[in-house]
Parts: structure tokens; C-alpha cells; sequence
């Protein structure tokens, strides 16, 4: 599959290195490949592009979004066309001082993309967690597989990116649509204060259970 990033730091740069491991055709988006987050990005893989980013959009199934929020529409700007039809997974989040909701809980970050990109289908995925576990989900020992979860209002763009998240090694979490995304936010904005700080390891991750219905409260 070709798949381009735009936004390749740590998160980005986690699963564009994950990807093309898995053998997808991986292209970062960029103006200036020998600026430091592309160059170093680069170095992790010899097998990684890099274009101009219409035309690395133009050329892409699927388009990942892992800038800060606050760098997304500078980031978007003359993308619009390149992207219309495409499947957008977004994996920023809207982050304010003091670890707030960066829109005031008004509107996802995920909503604000798809108004702004109506023929774009935007799907929230690769969130919730940190890079570290973007880099490393593998959890030996356990009968489960770490949850991912994801929404959009697309239902063949969610079964395009569910197939990414199960490749990577998660079990894809199905929540619904984009009005869905907010929560996915608070989730992420939750992991983050327990984490960076709190300072709890950052190897946390959730997992879904779901109980066989033939099992009874005596099983």
C-alpha cells in the first residue's frame, strides 16, 4: 500500500518506520528533506521516501497526520484537492495549556479537520497512547492483544485504516463516528497526565474484553 506521512516526529516517525518494515510503500511529505526530523526519520529506515507533499499525497491511498494540532492547517494548506477522496488517519490531538482540551471541548480536533476537509475521509486512529508504544506494542505473556481504538464516519476508510491498526499489532476498537473523537482526546489527554505527569511508565495501554454470552455468573 502507499501511504504518506505528514508529520514524521515522534509519533509519526514511529509508525511510518512500522509500516514500512511491514512492507508498504512509506513516503514522507516534505518541502526539505534534509531538514532534522526528516533526516533523522530517514536514518531509521534505508527503505523510506521522501516528496513534495502534494505530489507525495497525490500518490498515497492513505494519508497519516501526525503534526501538532496547532501545526495542521499550516501543515494542510494547498493540500485540500490532493486529499479529496482520500483516507486522512488522524493522529493529533488538540492539547491546551495545563493539559486542557485544546478547542474547550466544543468540538473534536478530528470534527474541525473534516469541516475544514469535507470531501476527506478523516478517520481518528493512532492516538490514546505515546509514541513509545507506537515504536514497541508488543506485550509477551498476555492473552490479548493491546486495544486500538478508532472512528470516523466512513465505514470503508475505517476498514482500510482497521486493517493498518491490525497489522501493527493491535486489536482495531470499532467506537463509531467522528462525534466519537472527543472522547478518543480525553483519553489521550488522560494517558498523558498519568504518564508525563504523573510519572507512571508509559508502557500502559488498554485492552477489550468481551465476555462469551453463553458463560453464566456461576462460569
Amino acid at each position: 500500500m502507499d501511504i504518506a506521512f505528514i508529520g514524521y516526529g515522534q509519533v509519526g516517525g514511529a509508525l511510518a518506520v512500522r509500516l514500512k518494515t511491514l512492507g508498504h510503500h512509506v513516503t514522507l511529505a516534505t518541502k526539505d528533506p534534509r531538514s532534522p526530523k526528516a533526516a533523522a526519520t530517514l536514518a531509521r529506515h534505508a527503505g523510506l521516501k521522501t516528496l513534495e507533499p502534494q505530489l507525495a499525497v497525490q500518490n498515497a491511498e492513505i494519508v497519516f497526520l501526525a503534526t501538532p494540532f496547532m501545526a495542521n492547517e499550516a501543515a494542510l494548506s494547498g493540500l485540500k484537492d490532493a486529499l479529496r477522496g482520500k483516507v486522512l488517519v488522524d493522529c493529533t490531538n488538540p492539547i491546551g495549556a495545563g493539559f486542557r482540551h485544546g478547542l474547550d471541548n466544543a468540538q473534536s480536533g478530528t470534527e474541525w479537520l473534516q469541516s475544514m476537509l469535507p470531501e476527506t475521509r478523516v478517520v481518528k486512529a493512532f492516538t490514546i497512547y505515546g509514541f513509545e508504544n507506537f515504536e514497541n506494542n508488543h506485550y509477551p505473556g498476555y492473552n490479548v492483544k493491546p486495544a486500538m481504538l478508532y472512528c470516523g464516519n466512513d465505514s470503508a476508510a475505517k476498514l482500510a485504516v482497521s486493517h493498518l491498526i491490525e497489522e501493527l499489532g493491535w486489536q482495531p476498537v470499532d467506537m463509531g463516528g467522528a462525534d466519537q473523537a472527543l472522547h478518543l482526546e480525553h483519553m489521550t489527554i488522560m494517558w498523558v497526565k498519568f504518564v508525563r505527569v504523573q510519572g507512571h511508565a508509559p508502557g500502559l495501554v488498554w485492552a477489550a474484553l468481551t465476555r462469551n454470552q453463553a458463560c453464566t455468573s456461576s462460569d
